[in-house]
């Protein structure tokens, strides 16, 4: 059946209608979220908030118990989505994982350019230390550009001295828009969504004339050590497949504990289809619980250290 599923999900995905001219900004987003959107799921409850000055989207599951967060970071080249596109996404997430999350809508390009989400990012994270979210009860994913952030985030939060979370998931992360990994074009064939164009004109929205390798743009280049454990999931079937993979090679040679998970003939983000593809229902499983054991983990290992005296 798996199989069927994977099959049938990629021709879907490549009947999406793509026009002669590239369509603006709103339109895309306009597209994206017709194309994209998915409902929280049933018994996670949904409110609208601000975090670190931004407007945001809490999503509490009903089995949501104890002091663990999850801040999530959506997906869309840094120019499309929002909490709403993603609150499927991100709520079958915090619900299989049992945690209370909080989607933010950080500032998209062009309008916001490189490093606008970034600041958002940090900022959101900060409030949610300051505020008295004990960082050993913090997790971040994100998807897409969403994961490239959330690994941003967690450099820009190291360098500003804060604490880091108990661990991160990643969905295919867009982590290098210098795009100088192979499968940007040896898997453009295979990647039912994206091509190379594709990808390098988010880029030029996003970071412009910038420097697109330095670190918080580009994460496969940066040093990630004192970075939290870190899991990454991604599809063979993807153009951003070498991202992934780079950006765990970078986190073991930077000594931060890393899993990387690539699915077979799969699509980017093929977790959204959760509910349709076993594969992205598993990975979700997965995802959560990676997230939940480090929580756990984390109490434990502080716990029991001796007193400094």
């Amino acid at each position: 059946m798996s199989r069927q599923q994977r099959h049938a999900l990629d021709a879907a995905l490549r009947s999406a209608p793509r026009g002669e001219t590239r369509p603006t900004p709103d339109e895309q987003r306009i597209g994206f979220a017709a194309a994209l959107t998915r409902p929280a799921p049933q018994g996670v409850t949904t409110r609208g908030t601000v975090l670190g000055g931004r407007p945001a989207l809490e999503l509490e599951p009903a089995e949501a118990s104890g002091p663990g967060r999850l801040l999530f970071l959506h997906g869309g080249g840094y120019l499309v989505g929002s909490p709403d596109t993603h609150a499927g996404l991100a709520g079958e997430l915090a619900r299989r994982a049992g945690l209370r999350a909080t989607s933010v809508d950080y500032r998209l390009a062009p309008e916001h350019p490189f490093p606008a989400a970034v600041d958002d990012g940090l900022a959101a994270y900060r409030e949610l230390l300051a505020t008295g979210t004990d960082p050993r009860d913090l997790v971040i994913a994100g998807d897409s550009a969403g994961g490239g952030l959330s690994i941003a985030t967690l450099l820009a939060a190291r360098e500003a001295g804060l604490p880091q979370p108990a661990a991160v998931v990643v969905f295919s992360p867009w982590a290098d828009l210098t795009l100088t990994g192979a499968s940007i074009r040896s898997k453009e064939d295979a990647d039912p969504i994206f091509t190379e164009a594709d990808i390098r004109a988010y880029a030029d929205l996003y970071v412009g004339a910038g420097d697109r390798a330095q670190p918080l743009a580009s994460p496969v280049f940066a040093d990630l050590t004192g970075l939290p454990p870190l899991l990454i999931q991604v599809g063979a079937n993807e153009v951003l497949l070498d991202d992934a993979v780079r950006l765990a090679a970078r986190a073991g040679a930077d000594d931060v504990e890393v899993t990387l998970e690539i699915g077979p003939g799969l699509p980017h983000v093929y977790q959204h289809h959760y509910g349709r593809l076993d594969e992205a229902d598993a990975a979700l499983d997965r995802a959560a619980r990676f997230l939940a054991n480090h929580l756990n983990t984390a109490h434990h290992d502080t716990d029991h250290l001796e007193p400094v005296h």
